[in-house]
């Protein structure tokens, strides 16, 4: 037995330089492997959400309720219906394809000094001239809002330097995890002494009432998100501008719900108060770095033909947030992956037209599975081996289904189905599986370990207003993006800030405290 112990013991770091090397041949970055805990059972695949993490759940294609049919049964049924899948175009004759060529090099688009700041990764996405529009919304709601109900003696037009020091004392929340930023001028645990020196809490709770992004509707505008949309824009265009993202992306909607501290503290009148989340907030990452690419939010409520009442279930809902996530990245040869909500025949086959490449996990349940072949989305009476698995291919798409402790099926047409790759655990060793696969499980991974890391760091404050709520998760976002371009910097060889630390900075230097570096 102390032979075999020590051999488990030498094998583990064997199989620890296997997954790296594998991961880096995937371009991910080599601490992928071993964050999540221990085995995960028998769904090597991590979500992202609390809708998707019920999805992934679920993806084992519910081999509880759909089991395969006895073999009487089966004996009286009808023939397999291979002559109707070929006449649709699937074989189980399988061919090599190529991957999408990408020649491009993804990372930042501009060399920052080794002396920038914190402030100037933020201003790469929330410039001055962002800033000074916000004071402008500002003053004109204030100014309209007093014609309306009265004079505010009280009120002073809002400057640039305030609205920086406002902004400041938001993210602040971020930090401390403190839901309620009035606890700064508090003399409680979450008191900041020199924070609350450089504005008065009088002062802040008057420009928290007045705050605006776009102060009026104008008369063409029928969006629901219209006093934030702008600001939406500005930072896409900033995104855009940064950074190239590399050829393997994800499409998911991150953490954003409840700080779980609020949550395990709060009493139940609160939660009874608090609002439900009345928008989804979906991204597509770039799946080598964590860097959020395109934000898109959708309105659970209203009309119109991106209204949810206007559409028929949410499989047409999330191939709808697909279309306008990937609106951009027509031509470029990138594979998104995508979990059971979004995977379809349809919309994959319309994105190849594009030129852009997916590959993502399908469920009975929550995918539409429009197209597929049925004897591939049903179970065997009797499981196979682990790491067995079955591929019928049509055109450029590859159907896979692979048993690993439960039935996992997958869509793509970015990976070829000749191709072999293995997943790699700390307790069952190497379990053989398509490529397919092990790219799915590796970028999904690292994006399940990037949202458990960053979502910490999302403002806490919580507005009852959708738009502010929208703004608020907007700004956590382009922080988290300013961070991970600073990690990719010269300057991160100069002082090696944490996540936390980076943010500790950026409030300072927007409250005045700490002089931020001229590097523009």
């Amino acid at each position: 037995m102390a032979e075999g112990g020590g051999g488990a013991r030498r094998r583990a770091p064997a199989l620890l330089e296997a997954a790296r090397a594998r991961y880096e041949s995937l371009h991910i970055s080599d601490d992928v492997f071993g964050e999540s805990g221990p085995d995960s059972g028998g769904n090597p695949f991590y979500s992202t959400s609390a809708a998707s993490r019920s999805s992934s759940a679920a993806s084992s294609d519910d081999e509880h309720e759909r089991p395969g049919p006895p073999p009487a049964a089966a004996a009286a049924a009808a023939p397999e219906p291979e002559e109707d899948e070929a006449g649709a175009g699937w074989t189980a004759t399988l061919r090599d394809r190529p991957p999408p060529r990408f020649e491009d090099t993804g990372g930042p688009t501009r060399k920052m000094p080794p002396g920038a700041s914190a402030m100037d990764f933020f201003q790469l996405f929330v410039p001055d001239n962002v800033l000074k529009n916000m004071v402008v919304q500002t003053n004109m709601y204030a100014k309209k809002f007093q014609e309306r109900f009265g004079s505010d003696g009280a009120w002073a037009e809002v400057t640039l330097t305030e609205m920086k020091a406002f902004l400041g004392y938001m993210i602040s929340t971020s930090i401390s995890h403190c839901e309620s930023v009035l606890s700064i001028w508090s003399g409680g645990f979450y008191s900041n002494r020199s924070l609350a020196l450089v504005m008065s809490q009088a002062r802040f709770e008057k420009i928290l009432k007045y705050f605006h992004v776009v102060a009026f509707r104008s008369s063409q505008t029928t969006h629901g998100l219209y006093k934030v949309q702008p600001f939406l824009d500005s930072l896409q265009n900033g995104f855009d501008s940064a950074f190239r993202p590399s050829q393997t992306q994800v499409l998911h909607e991150p953490l954003i719900d409840e700080d779980p501290v609020f949550i395990a503290t709060c009493t139940e009148r609160e939660l009874r108060k608090r609002k439900k989340r009345k928008f989804s907030l979906w991204v597509r990452q770039c799946s080598s770095t964590g860097f959020i690419i395109q934000i898109y939010v959708h309105l659970k409520e209203g009309g119109g033909p991106d209204g949810l009442d206007a559409l028929k279930n949410k499989p047409q809902l999330h191939s709808m947030v697909a279309r306008s996530l990937c609106r951009n990245a027509a031509g470029k040869n990138y594979i998104i992956f995508t979990g059971p909500s979004i995977t379809s025949l349809t919309l994959f086959e319309e994105l190849e037209k594009q030129e852009i490449y997916c590959c993502g996990l399908l469920s009975s349940r929550k995918s539409d599975c429009t197209g597929l072949p049925p004897s591939m989305l049903s179970n065997p009476a009797t499981a196979p081996a682990r790491g067995q698995h079955r591929i019928k291919m049509k055109g450029n798409m590859s159907l896979i289904c692979w048993y690993n402790k439960g039935h996992f099926r997958f869509l793509t047409n970015a990976y070829s189905p000749v191709q072999q790759g293995v997943i790699i655990k700390r307790k069952s060793g190497e379990i053989p599986c398509p490529l397919a696969v092990e790219a799915f499980a590796a970028h999904l991974s690292y994006i399940c370990k990037y949202d458990d890391k960053y979502s910490k760091y999302f403002i806490s404050h919580k507005p009852n207003k959708t738009w502010q709520q929208v703004f608020w998760f907007a700004i956590s976002i382009a922080i988290n993006n300013a961070y991970i371009l600073y990690k990719m910097s010269d300057a991160y060889h100069v002082k090696r800030y944490s996540r936390a630390q980076f943010g500790e900075r950026l409030v300072r230097e927007l409250l005045g405290l700490e002089e931020a570096s001229p590097a523009h």
